[in-house]
């Protein structure tokens, strides 16, 4: 388990990918960022091939985990460091078969205890819990309070990753609460200082909800 709740960052759900690259590498180099998720919703193989090669190197560069939402396949054929599932996705099981025991695997669990159980016994590394908050990247399938964070600290050892409209600003009780990761799209990529900052001010709320 980490020793302090770090960033999870998310693609955005569009992108001009050259000039992305460079946000990306402002992003990481704003401040501690744990891995990335390259969410592309309904791209093409060949566009999702694409952006693995383009941006993978960036974060492995600064010792960024690269994750790919929703295709373990290709994130097995391009040599990324794991996969998160929803619940429409391929079920874990399948993920792991493909990518192999040293992979991170994460797995949605919205709401749902069981679940976050059933994912946990599998030999997830992570669960996700979510939306805490209100939030514009998708139309989120259940909302969920602070308190399933610290059962789930309580519980087990599997990391734990919130997601759903977190910002700076309202982060805090999540931290508190035992999250492992708190999962960030907008509050990075649209912050009016850029990217760069939008890291640093998760991060400095990080600190600050640890040290309350």
């Amino acid at each position: 388990m980490p020793d302090k709740c770090r960033l999870y960052l998310i693609t955005p759900p569009e992108m001009d990918l050259v000039p992305f690259a460079d946000s990306l590498a402002a992003a990481l180099d704003g401040g501690d960022v744990a891995c990335l998720q390259l969410r592309l919703k309904g791209a093409q193989d060949g566009a999702i091939r694409a952006a693995i090669a383009e941006l993978m190197p960036v974060c492995h560069a600064r010792e960024v985990a690269f994750i790919v939402n929703d295709r373990p396949d290709l994130a097995a054929e391009c040599g990324a460091d794991g996969a998160h599932i929803g619940a429409d996705d391929d079920d874990y099981q399948a993920a792991r078969d493909l990518l192999g025991d040293d992979a991170a695997i994460g797995v949605s669990c919205y709401d749902s205890r069981h679940r976050a159980m059933e994912a946990g016994e599998a030999g997830a590394d992570y669960v996700a819990f979510g939306a805490f908050y209100p939030t514009s990247s998708k139309t989120p399938r259940a909302r969920t309070e602070p308190e399933i964070l610290d059962w789930w600290r309580e519980l087990t050892v599997v990391q734990s990753v919130a997601i759903g409209g977190i910002t700076a600003e309202n982060c805090a009780p999540l931290v508190k609460a035992g999250a492992d990761f708190l999962a960030v799209i907008a509050a990075v990529w649209d912050h009016p200082d850029g990217p760069a900052a939008g890291v640093k001010a998760i991060n400095d709320a990080i600190a600050e909800a640890d040290a309350s």
